[in-house]
């Protein structure tokens, strides 16, 4: 009998929650979490990125705790999982194996999760990229895992370099992973929405600015009212 520490798993966000957070990214779920001061908390370690810069990954977190290249218990989670999570590995940023491979991403991917986050390296990378479903790590080893410690599932970890609870949002894009805090999600996204709107009329601006370069017209202000008070000090 395998003395597993395992939790229930976090009930899932609301699809108005996903929704909105898709339509978003990583960077501006960060710029979202500065306002509130805890954006230094919610961006896993740069090095942690998609097999494919093309694979986004958004959902609910739900986490395996393990180390030394101990895949045991992310067999363990993969059968346990249901639609909906994203997968968050707290491998430690263990380097000397593989936690994972093809097998057991097209496992999740038939399972219905909506990606895995692991904090160390995987295998197999081209069938891995064929298989479409994202999946984010420190890096590639071909050396195969070991099936040792049960470890725990659902339980608060540490992956990436930040603390990640079961039930936090998460997001993986090209830039990285961000995890936003469940009691925090509202207030994030809402002034990530509002940072939102800001961008795309900042590159109204410029594309307006460009053409009228190009066209000898009179040029709009272009410099950001934050930049122009810095001037003017």
């Amino acid at each position: 009998m395998i003395n597993l520490q395992m939790n229930e798993y976090p009930e899932l966000l609301p699809d108005e929650i996903i929704v909105r957070a898709s339509k978003l990214g990583s960077a501006l779920l960060c710029d979202g979490m500065l306002d509130l001061g805890i954006h230094m908390e919610g961006a896993l370690e740069a090095e942690i990125l998609p097999v494919d810069p093309s694979m986004v990954t958004v959902g609910t977190a739900c986490t395996v705790d393990t180390s030394d290249g101990d895949n045991l218990p992310i067999h363990l989670a993969l059968y346990t999982a249901a639609p909906g999570y994203v997968m968050m590995i707290a491998g430690k940023g263990h380097r000397d194996h593989a936690y994972i491979g093809d097998l057991m991403i097209s496992t999740a991917k038939a399972v219905g999760l909506n990606g895995i986050i692991v904090d160390g390296n995987i295998r197999d990378r081209e069938e891995c990229m064929k298989l479409g479903f994202p999946v984010f790590a420190r890096g590639f080893m071909q050396r195969g895992p070991v099936k040792q410690s049960p470890g725990e599932i659902n339980s608060p970890v540490q992956c990436g370099g930040i603390f990640v609870n079961p039930g936090d949002l998460v997001l993986g894009d090209a830039d990285g992973v961000t995890v936003v805090p469940r009691e925090r999600i509202e207030e994030v996204l809402e002034k990530a929405e509002k940072k939102n709107e800001y961008e795309k009329a900042r590159r109204k601006l410029i594309s307006s600015y460009e053409k009228a370069r190009i066209n000898g017209e009179v040029l709009p202000d272009l410099a950001p009212d934050w930049v122009k008070k810095m001037l003017n000090q």
